[in-house]
């Protein structure tokens, strides 16, 4: 029962976020037989909350903490001067907030919209530098 109770603390103490089911379950995995009760008991014994509060994000902090691997895509429809309907497939990148045009067609198809998002992939969305147009002599 001592070396239980040591593999428990040492679970909780290195898992700081894992609660008393959860570590219950590591313990099955590993073979040890042990109620979750029991490591509820070995928990408060040791000072140790058995069921932890999480840290749970709110969506608008997972986004912002994803927001570089981000895009958004979206068609946006236009008539030109001739009086053509055309659509824009149009792409945002959310941890920059740039908007990049990948395409216009007058028949926009699954075909087509693949064959954009595979071009955009094959070059890169953020933009290279720019090179100096002044010549130095």
């Amino acid at each position: 029962m001592r070396s239980i109770r040591i593999l428990v603390l040492r679970l909780a103490k290195e898992n700081p976020s894992w609660g008393y089911r959860r570590l219950h379950g590591e313990l099955l995995v590993l073979g040890v037989k042990v109620g979750a009760s029991t490591v509820w008991e070995i928990l408060k014994e040791a000072g140790i909350d058995p069921a932890p509060e999480r840290n749970s994000s709110t969506w608008a902090a997972f986004l912002r903490s994803q927001a570089d691997a981000l895009l958004a895509c979206d068609f946006m429809e236009t008539v030109t001067l001739s009086g053509a309907r055309m659509y824009v497939l149009a792409v945002i990148e959310h941890g920059s907030r740039r908007i990049r045009v990948l395409g216009a067609t007058a028949h926009p198809s699954a075909s087509w919209v693949a064959q954009a998002a595979k071009n955009a992939n094959a070059r890169p969305l953020h933009p290279l530098p720019r090179r100096s147009t002044t010549r130095t002599r």
